[in-house]
């Protein structure tokens, strides 16, 4: 699974690298969360976790004019999929992701997948490895985070769907808080080498594919073979400090390699060496 990443840019920045033609991450938007977002949404955030908004790339039409041209957008979306149809916001926390095996016919996927997809920009991915030789005090394996980016420097992007729902509760349509929008991240088998570390990882998308699989008039056919295995080799993963495990920690100290001194019974991703014992 994808539970956590590193989204490290800033709006302007997005809007630069991911040729987006509307900026809408200003506008008031709702949230799942009983607490103020820290760091505040739209921010640089080096520990993103479910249920927390997110600058996320779609293409729609824009409001004001649904027969004018659809405009690549940038907007603040919750993680956790609450599908249209559902009752309420429960749900989504647990639909962080998406498996690439049944997205197609799971009801809560498969219309999003076949029209409302987007794009999720982070620097990277952590995700948990377990040791195969160490114990933590519990007597289960040692957990150790690793973090996985591009290895030509460039963002990862992410594939996402999205969905839209209304507040029953709330009786007027214009407001903006009687609506919540949501997204799932596209999980699928990992690569030889990131299989180390997990034996899921996210699917990313190619900056050429990124317009195909933004096309809100193209079907989840068109786009079938973007969710297709990639040859390994896209990506580098570093075991990095343990502080990232929980998430009130934050900040770019998150990224930075974790001391050898600290790692304990660690598979290289490369090599398959044990580090540490």
């Amino acid at each position: 699974m994808c539970g956590r990443y590193a989204a490290t840019a800033n709006p302007d920045e997005l809007v630069l690298e991911f040729e987006v033609d509307e900026d809408r991450t200003a506008e008031p938007a709702r949230s799942v969360l009983v607490n103020p977002q820290e760091p505040p949404p739209g921010r640089p955030d080096f520990n993103m976790a479910p249920t927390k908004q997110a600058p996320v790339v779609l293409t729609r039409a824009p409001r004001e004019d649904r027969d004018a041209p659809a405009q690549r957008q940038l907007r603040l979306l919750t993680w956790g999929l609450v599908p249209s149809w559902s009752k309420d916001v429960k749900g989504g926390v647990r639909m962080i992701n998406a498996r690439v095996e049944s997205v197609r016919e799971k009801p809560a996927f498969s219309r999003a997948l076949a029209a409302r997809r987007c794009l999720v920009p982070a620097r990277g991915w952590y995700e948990w490895q377990a040791s195969p030789t160490a114990l933590d005090a519990k007597g289960k394996p040692r957990k150790q985070p690793f973090f996985t980016e591009r290895a030509d420097g460039a963002s990862v992007a992410l594939a996402g769907l999205y969905e839209f729902w209304r507040d029953p509760a709330v009786t007027d349509p214009d407001d903006p808080m009687a609506w919540l929008t949501t997204f799932t991240v596209i999980t699928g088998e990992a690569e030889p080498g990131l299989d180390r570390i997990h034996e899921r990882q996210p699917v990313v998308v190619e900056r050429d594919d990124w317009a195909r699989w933004l096309d809100p008039s193209a079907g989840a056919d068109d786009v079938a073979d973007l969710l297709a295995p990639h040859a390994p080799g896209r990506f580098t993963a570093r075991p990095v400090g343990r502080a990232v495990s929980s998430n009130r920690s934050n900040g770019p100290g998150l990224l930075e390699p974790a001391p050898v001194e600290e790692l304990v019974g660690v598979v290289d991703p490369m090599t398959g060496e044990v580090i540490g014992g």
